[in-house]
């Protein structure tokens, strides 16, 4: 499993929103020169983050974003889910899978299970206060080396 350009840019988006969320929302193009990013693929990402309930925008010549919740509140798992989806290793066992005929005895089954419940709990463990305070910004720099292979 590899979480794609998306996920990794709103993940940044959101770090940066959380960087400077104050009284005045943060506009678009402020966050893509910062982040430097295209302005129209950030805007399909934060509509995906506003939809999620994660933004909440404001509209006008001041208007812009805010994080529509404290960001100790937000975790990656929700930002990741928001943009890609489940992130089971396997089909059978994403959230609300139907069990196939095979799920009693399938020898592969359970190691899914335990890579799908240590990605949830890496991913839901960590917040956007907590990558505002390790720095973390700088594991989503090299992104930009591998944006042309990942589309």
């Amino acid at each position: 499993m590899m979480i794609s350009t998306k996920g990794r840019y709103a993940l940044r988006i959101m770090v940066d929103l959380a960087k400077h969320d104050g009284d005045a929302p943060v506009c678009v193009r402020e966050i893509a020169q910062r982040q430097d990013i295209s302005g129209k693929y950030m805007e399909q990402i934060i509509s995906v983050l506003t939809r999620a309930g994660l933004l909440r925008s404001v509209r006008g010549a001041q208007g812009g974003y805010h994080l529509a919740h404290p960001p100790q509140e937000i975790s990656v798992g929700m930002i990741l889910r928001a943009t890609e989806g489940d992130l089971a290793p396997a089909e059978c066992v994403a959230h609300g899978a139907v069990h196939c005929s095979r799920s009693g005895a399938c020898p592969s089954r359970a190691v899914f299970e335990k890579v799908y419940s240590a990605i949830n709990g890496v991913i839901d463990g960590v917040t956007l206060t907590d990558l505002m305070n390790s720095g973390a910004e700088c594991l989503f720099e090299a992104d930009g080396a591998n944006d042309a292979e990942n589309g």
